[in-house]
């Protein structure tokens, strides 16, 4: 790719009234930088919030326990959780199988548990919505599982072909990870970060709001100081660094490469996803691309509208951000728009 074809789309994307700014890296899997594109507030080396990319980063730390025969995928909760993190947390019909949740389910979100962000509460309202109305919430784990107790199950834990997207899995993988290493997650991340020398990559909770660029949801600032102080897993990134961790992740440095394929478990999470265990898949079915088929595009997305994704056919990597809340499509009409340039 022709580092002016990169700036044409970027620069195409930022046109929209919603992009305040905007930056993507492409660069192929020897960490070799084929384009890199900044526009409006953006600069090349800008940081910015990476949603939930961070559970890529939980995901690697989890397979690297499992590489190491310290965790097993069919592992339950009630085994490596204390009991007040998950009894009674997924109750049907007046039968409980929260301890009959496991690892593999957490991280693939086939767990059937209701999400305390995107799902609505006993009261009908979604969080999500309040903290895209500016309103920001701490959200510790003891308080999260006491959400998502008054909530409604999705569906009994594996059950076939049926995934539910929700950050409850996640907060719940978090604590397994400290319970099992004896450091608190913030920790733990800073150690990956540390070890593939992601320089540039911070936490949410330790930096002030001058060292990133501000989240937005439409023309409105977004903060969540107060939710990412009570998670310590939320990141800030940039392209650059994304590109390092998807890098190391698919050269096989947290699983082994040859075991790669067996996280590729796909179930329909919300079009045009799938997800695997702990990874989505980006995919856009031929009918849908007549002229130009799209390639398979693995890694994981933000709600911020960062993108981290490896496309085998290619070997290549694209990473960055639209950094907008408001209109995820976004994101990846301009992933697409790369991805046919290839």
């Amino acid at each position: 790719m022709n580092p002016s074809i990169l700036n044409a789309i970027v620069d195409k994307a930022a046109k929209n009234k919603l992009i305040h700014g905007a930056v993507f890296h492409v660069s192929n899997m020897d960490g070799q930088e084929i384009a890199v594109s900044a526009t409006g507030n953006f600069k090349l080396d800008s940081r910015f919030y990476i949603a939930s990319i961070n559970k890529m980063i939980s995901a690697a730390i989890t397979l690297r326990l499992v590489k190491d025969k310290r965790l097993n995928f069919s592992d339950k909760i009630s085994e490596l959780l204390p009991e007040a993190y998950w009894k009674g947390i997924l109750k049907i019909n007046g039968k409980d199988f929260s301890g009959e949740i496991t690892l593999q389910q957490l991280l693939s979100h086939t767990s059937g548990l209701p999400c305390y962000l995107i799902d609505k509460r006993a009261d009908g309202i979604k969080n999500m919505d309040l903290i895209l109305k500016e309103e920001d919430q701490s959200w510790p784990l003891e308080e999260v599982v006491s959400e998502v107790k008054k909530m409604k199950p999705k569906f009994i834990p594996g059950t076939k072909n049926k995934a539910s997207y929700g950050e409850t899995n996640f907060r719940l993988i978090d604590e397994i990870l400290h319970q099992k290493n004896g450091k608190q997650i913030d920790q733990l991340y800073q150690e990956i970060f540390k070890e593939l020398g992601m320089e540039q990559t911070k936490m949410m909770h330790l930096c002030k709001p001058e060292d990133f660029q501000p989240l937005y949801n439409k023309d409105k600032i977004i903060r969540i100081d107060a939710y990412a102080e009570s998670s310590k897993h939320d990141v800030i990134s940039t392209a650059n660094d994304l590109a390092i961790f998807i890098q190391a992740y698919y050269k096989g440095m947290f699983y082994p490469k040859e075991k790669l394929p067996e996280l590729e478990s796909w179930n329909n999470i919300f079009f045009p996803f799938k997800y695997g265990i702990g990874i989505q898949q980006f995919y856009i079915p031929r009918i849908l691309s007549p002229f130009k088929a799209i390639p398979k595009m693995v890694g994981h997305c933000g709600s911020s509208g960062a993108v981290a994704f490896y496309i085998p056919e290619k070997s290549v990597t694209i990473t960055g951000t639209v950094n907008q809340t408001a209109k995820p499509s976004l994101v990846f009409q301009t992933l697409i728009k790369i991805v046919n340039k290839l």
